[in-house]
């Protein structure tokens, strides 16, 4: 009987996943929804009377857990990378070039086009077919744990149709809330006296975060799959397009607007037809995403830092209003930027309400006159923060004042300082004031400044949060009582942290004048004013006639130390530092040295490391070659002398001798160094 059963339940489960797929991913369903709904009654009958035979896959687990008190994290496998933008036809054609250059090929590209949706990036992980986990995009590395939540769209396959799926498969999508969606939800809030969602988007994300999903079931929520991640246990097609095809067989929902094209005039038209459709899709979008459509070439493009070369969004243009500006403030940055912020009538611009737009710069102001009391337009693309475009023409209808720069600090009092011929103002109390305190904290601590092992990003923050530090000098006075009553902090981990504090304070001279991070002021400019000046009393004092001429130091580097150093603020922490109770003793460049001593075949020269070098780290050489004034760069041109290359050189040793550059071992460097000219 209990086989029989069995198999009647897994007939009923595999019809409704069917007719879900039909519905859901095809849009042609083969039966009315009286039928369905009379199949899934069929089904909630017979488990509840055979409680044991209720798998996780069935149709009727979707909603059942209890609400959770707070989302998990997951860690993604594969990063989930973001996209660069285009604005224009010349970006995009930019962008081809790009990609041919790379490929060493000017045959036209093959592209897979898809309208890009203004919804929720999500990962789906599943393991034999079954759906083990959902996790959000979150900071690309680690997001949250939506599993429950997401386990309730209709359009999400619990167990994947078919059988030639790989053992393990990533699938990212994003979403999303159909406009349809959308405005019953907010029709019913309305009805209820409700707060309303200010668009799709918003709801979205508000609906898929809810900790009760039971809420996310009740919302209208979409997705469409638009790519994978890992892959294990077998193998998909050898193209996007054509993987997002196997996809749609097992189960998954994507997007029929998405085609394969080829060049970039057709990327161009398949944006033009979009674009004149965008207002009668049923759902929200935001541009265009063109993605080369082999992956084979995809693997030879690789990636930069946060985004694949092979991809690239085609943003639609920005979204305009009208509205008053009632006042102008200025706020500071967390690297002292000084930036001018419009106070505006509020106003519903690109689906949020917006009531602050950015100003960017006074140089911005002066070219746009923008006043207080102006009738302004203003522009909102995206997520970019809204800005004031221009001035209405005629709407002024009196004199008003023009706005001029502050000359201190709103935040710490500091000056402001303003070098001619750029266009950000900043504040000069870079060790003083509340609003950078926790970068330059962080700076200050890292590796190549004061390297406080343990003093993470986030325990700086951390700190900053809970008052404990407010300066640099303040790290020195941290207690062990103080660092165990933080969250995830261990007596061990307090005591590690005391020590590396502890031995930070004998630093080089250039690494403590690094550490202050004075703008501008990097590794090599740090380094030849330790070289020029011997010892910190010379440098604190040094003027500008004096700093000028210093290698690699010109006029804007020179006012920038000087307005550092006339802040009496940053001395007071430098003091602070310095004497006692911390009490940190900087080591001194040797006297006896001579700038003959000093000089060698690397003394001005530029010089790129490439592999991996025998006995020490790149970053060890480079230290070594700043030290004699070289300039260390991290691409080989025209202009480098030597590169220093080790195992697996790569592409850099390719150029380097294709244009004649010296190539060097560390041996040789070892060598170079060591004989003065």
């Amino acid at each position: 009987m209990s086989s029989k059963v069995e198999q009647q339940l897994e007939d009923l489960r595999e019809k409704l996943r069917y007719h879900s797929y039909q519905y859901y991913v095809l849009d042609d369903p083969h039966i009315p929804d009286a039928e369905y709904d009379r199949l899934y009654k069929k089904l909630l009958a017979l488990e509840e009377k055979y409680p044991a035979l209720v798998t996780t896959d069935s149709p009727s687990q979707r909603v059942g857990s209890k609400p959770l008190t707070a989302f998990g994290q997951i860690q993604h496998q594969m990063p989930m990378l973001s996209l660069d933008n285009v604005f224009n036809e010349e970006d995009l054609y930019a962008f081809n070039q790009r990609v041919q250059d790379r490929l060493q090929s000017e045959e036209e590209i093959e592209f897979t086009a898809e309208p890009k949706l203004d919804g929720l990036a999500i990962s789906l992980r599943y393991e034999k077919g079954q759906l083990i986990y959902a996790a959000t995009r979150g900071d690309g590395t680690t997001g949250e744990n939506v599993t429950q939540n997401i386990r309730t769209l209709q359009s999400v396959p619990l167990k994947l149709l078919g059988d030639n799926y790989p053992d393990v498969l990533e699938v990212r999508g994003e979403v999303f809330m159909p406009k349809k969606g959308f405005e019953d939800l907010n029709r019913v809030a309305r009805s209820k006296g409700e707060k309303e969602f200010a668009n799709p988007r918003n709801a979205a994300a508000g609906s898929l975060r809810q900790l009760d999903p039971a809420i996310t079931a009740r919302r209208p929520l979409s997705l469409y799959c638009y790519s994978t991640g890992i892959v294990e246990g077998g193998e998909l097609a050898d193209t996007h397009y054509e993987i997002l095809q196997q996809l749609k067989q097992f189960g998954f929902p994507v997007c029929e607007e998405i085609k394969r094209i080829t060049g970039v005039e057709a990327c161009l038209a398949y944006y033009e037809d979009i674009s004149s459709r965008r207002d009668r899709l049923p759902y929200d979008i935001d541009g265009i995403v063109y993605k080369v459509d082999a992956v084979a070439l995809q693997k030879r493009l690789g990636f930069v830092a946060r985004a694949p070369r092979w991809a690239i969004a085609h943003k639609f243009p920005a979204q305009e209003e009208m509205s008053s500006i009632i006042d102008i403030d200025f706020q500071v940055g967390r690297t002292g930027a000084i930036t001018p912020v419009a106070r505006l009538e509020p106003v519903f611009v690109g689906g949020v309400t917006v009531s602050n737009a950015t100003l960017h710069n006074m140089d911005e102001i002066r070219r746009k006159d923008v006043r207080v009391g102006d009738k302004v337009i203003v522009r909102r693309a995206g997520d970019v923060i809204p800005e004031v475009v221009r001035v209405v023409p005629g709407s002024r209808k009196k004199t008003l004042p023009e706005i001029q720069m502050l000359t201190h600090c709103p935040v710490c009092g500091s000056s402001v300082e303003q070098i001619e011929g750029e266009a950000v103002a900043r504040c000069t109390g870079g060790l003083f004031c509340q609003a950078q305190r926790a970068e330059a904290i962080k700076h200050f601590a890292s590796r190549k400044a004061m390297d406080i092992d343990g003093l993470g990003d986030k325990l700086i923050e951390q700190l900053v949060a809970e008052k404990l530090i407010a300066t640099p000098a303040d790290l020195y006075q941290l207690e062990m009582d103080s660092l165990v009553a933080l969250d995830r902090m261990a007596e061990k981990s307090a005591s590690n942290l005391l020590l590396a504090l502890e031995n930070s304070k004998h630093p080089s001279l250039a690494r403590f004048i690094y550490a202050l991070g004075i703008r501008e002021v990097g590794e090599a400019t740090a380094i030849n004013l330790a070289n020029e000046f011997k010892r910190w009393p010379a440098v604190r004092d040094a003027d500008y006639e004096q700093l000028i001429e210093v290698q690699d130091i010109g006029p804007i580097v020179a006012q920038h130390i000087v307005h550092f150093f006339q802040q009496q603020h940053n001395l007071d922490v430098i003091d602070q530092l310095l004497l006692p109770p911390t009490g940190i003793r900087i080591e001194d460049v040797e006297q006896s040295e001579s700038d003959a001593d000093n000089h060698c075949a690397f003394t001005g020269k530029t010089v790129v490391i490439t592999g991996t070098l025998p006995t020490m780290s790149r970053g060890e050489a480079k230290e070594k070659l700043l030290a004699v004034g070289a300039k260390v760069t991290g691409s080989v041109s025209a202009k480098t002398d030597y590169l220093l290359a080790g195992d697996k050189a790569g592409s850099k040793l390719s150029k380097a001798e294709k244009l004649g550059v010296r190539v060097i071992d560390e041996a040789t460097m070892l060598e170079l160094l060591s004989v003065p000219v």
